[in-house]
């Protein structure tokens, strides 16, 4: 069977991850706009993927009784309209509240998106597919900060918004006309609803993925939340233009993660995991120099093993499920932003907080944690349901 074309997806992540994080090069600005703590601020991160963590698993279920291409559409128009709104913001109170829809709006592009891949793709297709959807949420988180970045230093934080909501109705659209319909799916009995939970959370491998998805996002979250308070005091002292250029280093690793679903098809997701992670941990450390061109260096390794880890536990999940598929990535989306939402946190209350050395250890540590699980839960290879499913094509496989 003949896979789809995967710029549709590509398409999804972009439209996902375009404002998530997009007030992380703003957070210095924000703490004068609104006379705040690099705590209070930090809080238009935390706030959003905590509701990410919420919502995720309704979402997934509902993807699983409507559709997912429906959900993915509708929640793309939401998320437009969520953010136009929070450019209304007259306080940090209120911004807190706009960003908050937008995170339980997220879900229904982010974890319904994995979902359907797995619904549209032959299980020897996933991976591929699953990396080149990681790699549009990547230029998509970009593209936001970017633009955040950029618009808000020369126009102001409100007109950045705005323009996020424009770039997200842009997509939508593209989104209703080009996102192909899934397979059609067998109805279920209403008994096997009650049984879902317990069957996924009886599952060990996918509550070990769960955890890493956890430490994936503690990682970046951390990292890039934090990069901006320490490259904007001296000797650095970048604007918040400037802040905001630092994440083309995501670019990087979207060239890179493509590659990278292919290789957890081809050698297994353990040996890709442990590739990301080590990559990610080297990365961390280049960031303690104090020259700017090894920051930069080191955050484009810290961001590109993030997205080879989440690109190879998206695919996992994949793996080691056969039913429930929206449910399970939405109880893997939840750890997954509940690990964001601590990310963006806990560094702000850590002792000397200011002290960018502790945020770098700590990530270290959930880095090297990451790992572990992995090798302790996760199938050397290629797990047995995958190879299951590769003999199995019409009922994992791409409709149409």
């Amino acid at each position: 069977m003949t896979p789809p074309p995967v710029w549709p997806v590509v398409l999804a992540g972009f439209t996902a991850f375009i404002n998530l994080y997009a007030t992380q090069p703003l957070l210095p600005l924000l703490t004068q706009v609104f006379d705040s703590t690099p705590f209070g601020v930090s809080l238009t991160i935390t706030v959003s993927t905590l509701a990410v963590a919420i919502a995720a698993p309704v979402v997934g279920r509902l993807a699983d009784r409507i559709g997912k291409r429906r959900v993915i559409v509708g929640s793309s128009a939401l998320l437009a309209l969520a953010t136009a709104l929070a450019a209304t913001s007259q306080s940090l109170s209120q911004l807190l509240g706009w960003r908050l829809l937008q995170g339980l709006l997220t879900p229904g592009v982010f974890a319904v998106t994995i979902a359907y891949i797995h619904e549209r793709w032959p299980a020897s297709h996933t991976g591929r597919a699953t990396g080149a959807y990681v790699s549009g949420t990547v230029t998509g988180g970009f593209s936001g900060r970017a633009a955040a970045g950029m618009v808000a230093e020369r126009v102001g934080w409100q007109a950045a918004f705005l323009t996020l909501a424009g770039m997200i109705a842009l997509t939508a659209l593209a989104l209703r006309i080009w996102l192909p319909s899934e397979s059609p799916r067998p109805a279920r009995h209403p008994a096997a609803s009650g049984g879902s939970w317990r069957r996924l959370l009886a599952n060990r491998q996918l509550q070990a993925t769960n955890a890493i998805g956890f430490c994936v996002l503690f990682t970046q979250v951390a990292i890039f939340t934090y990069v901006t308070f320490h490259l904007a005091k001296p000797p650095f002292s970048l604007s918040t233009s400037a802040l905001a250029w630092i994440f083309v280093v995501y670019l990087f690793g979207a060239t890179v993660t493509p590659f990278a679903g292919g290789w957890s098809d081809r050698f297994g997701h353990r040996t890709a995991l442990g590739g990301g992670t080590a990559l990610g941990i080297l990365g961390a450390l280049l960031t303690l120099f104090p020259a700017l061109a090894a920051i930069a260096v080191g955050l484009a390794f810290v961001a590109t093993g993030v997205f080879i880890a989440h690109a190879t536990a998206s695919s996992y999940i994949g793996a080691v499920t056969r039913e429930d598929r929206g449910l399970a990535v939405g109880l893997y989306s939840t750890c997954y932003y509940v690990g964001g939402s601590v990310g963006a946190a806990l560094p702000a209350l850590l002792p000397q907080s200011g002290n960018w050395t502790a945020t770098v250890c700590l990530v270290m540590v959930v880095q090297a944690a990451t790992f572990v699980l992995a090798w302790r839960f996760w199938a050397p290879g290629r797990p047995i349901a995958v190879r299951r499913a590769a003999a199995e094509l019409p009922l994992t496989g791409a409709g149409g």
